[in-house]
């Protein structure tokens, strides 16, 4: 076998070793995100607050149960989605430190109100 042939296995070797442990942890997050169910009907959440753990990715399965939009926004969570009437919706919240995070309906902001609290 050649030097250079040798030498390139080597270097695949090498760039494989190094993408594992990243592959690894991203797989390990994506298993680890808490998934909550909320839907939204005659301008409220159900249930108005929700909780997960800190530290972990959250997903949250958004089910509109109105015939008319809405839009699913928290400015502490940085998150704006538009829901189109009678569909569903899934938010992605990146890991969060404890605390109260508000989100609202903007379309409806003073009535539909919510929380996610991460413990």
């Amino acid at each position: 076998m050649s030097r250079s042939r040798t030498l390139s296995k080597a270097v695949i070797f090498a760039a494989v070793a190094a993408l594992l442990p990243i592959a690894a942890t991203s797989a390990a997050n994506a298993q680890a995100a808490t998934e909550i169910q909320l839907s939204y009907k005659d301008k409220k959440f159900d249930p108005a607050e929700i909780s997960a753990p800190a530290n972990t990715p959250i997903v949250i399965k958004l089910k509109n149960l109105d015939a008319k939009p809405m839009e699913f926004e928290s400015k502490t969570l940085k998150i704006e989605k538009v829901v189109a009437g009678s569909s569903d919706a899934t938010v992605n919240v990146r890991a969060q430190k404890p605390g109260r995070y508000e989100f609202v309906d903007e379309y409806n902001e003073k009535v539909a109100r919510g929380a996610l609290v991460v413990k």
